[in-house]
């Protein structure tokens, strides 16, 4: 394993009472090897296996509860991801603020789904208008790649999990082994948002721009009609049949077309990736 990289394996056991997961994280860096020890706390499974033995669900609110568990502290302003992960990290957050654990934390929702869930858990809301500087952001991701650059957005909440990811101090992105791949865009789609004003223009320019040659571009869709996200927009779905080869250039040439609002290439934010898989939970570190 190269310098600057951790990874970390995690035993789980059970008790009577909850599930603890013990994990064990080694750190390389300029030939040293730190360990530490740390152990989340989460609700009991249904049966008495453990979490290694549990379905994929189980092992999301495990690392969702340990994320913040980990890198939220009273007084902080934080992040709140979109998805099927990124809701245990807000559940896990309103629990330890309604037990009194977590004191004088805000939030910034990533989508009108979680901010409904955060203001059904009493979490305080707050928007980038009035804190543009973010602590920690909690967040899934459809992609990861080994220098932890992701695609995110196929839940349609790209812009606004960008516009708040970017801000912040650290960003936590938290997933299963699923989303593990060699290189970008090959499980499925990069998705981009456009104005829905000549999107046919749009979606044309992106088949044929040079950092995507190969790619097939769809318009989302939902329930026979464009799907719209939260900010009144269409996405269109790239779909790729090898990975992008230069995933910093796809983002420079897309980002240059007029009528593009944003891309689901999140490059070089990532501060440390929660991956749940069948044998526990590993984190890696960049």
């Amino acid at each position: 394993m190269s310098a600057g990289f951790a990874w970390g394996c995690v035993a789980a056991v059970q008790s009577s009472a909850s599930v603890r997961t013990a994990a064990c994280v080694t750190q390389r860096s300029c030939g040293f090897v730190a360990r530490r020890r740390v152990t989340v706390a989460v609700r009991p499974a249904a049966s008495a296996k453990s979490v290694m033995m549990a379905d994929v669900e189980e092992l999301k609110k495990v690392v969702g509860y340990k994320s913040v568990d980990d890198y939220v502290s009273s007084g902080m302003v934080v992040g709140l991801g979109t998805g099927s992960t990124a809701y245990f990290a807000v559940e896990r957050l309103g629990q330890k603020l309604a037990s009194g654990e977590l004191k004088d934390v805000v939030a910034i929702p990533t989508s009108l789904r979680t901010k409904e869930q955060a203001e059904s858990l009493n979490i305080p809301l707050v928007t980038l208008d009035t804190h543009p500087k973010l602590d920690v952001a909690i967040d899934g991701a459809d992609e990861v790649d080994p220098a932890l650059n992701l695609v995110k957005g196929r839940g349609g909440a790209l812009l606004r999990e960008k516009m708040v990811e970017v801000m912040a101090d650290k960003f936590i992105v938290i997933v299963d082994d699923s989303k593990l791949v060699d290189g970008l865009g090959i499980s499925g789609a990069m998705p981009v948002e456009v104005t829905p004003f000549c999107w046919e223009f749009t979606l044309n320019r992106l088949k044929q721009a040079k950092s995507l040659t190969g790619c097939d571009a769809k318009l989302r869709m939902a329930d026979g009609k464009p799907y719209v996200t939260d900010n009144d927009n269409y996405i269109v779905d790239l779909y790729f049949t090898e990975p992008i080869k230069d995933a910093q250039a796809a983002a420079t040439e897309i980002n240059s077309m007029v009528g593009v609002v944003e891309h689901g290439l999140f490059l070089d934010m990532t501060t440390a990736v929660l991956i749940a898989g069948k044998n526990g939970v590993e984190v890696k570190l960049k």
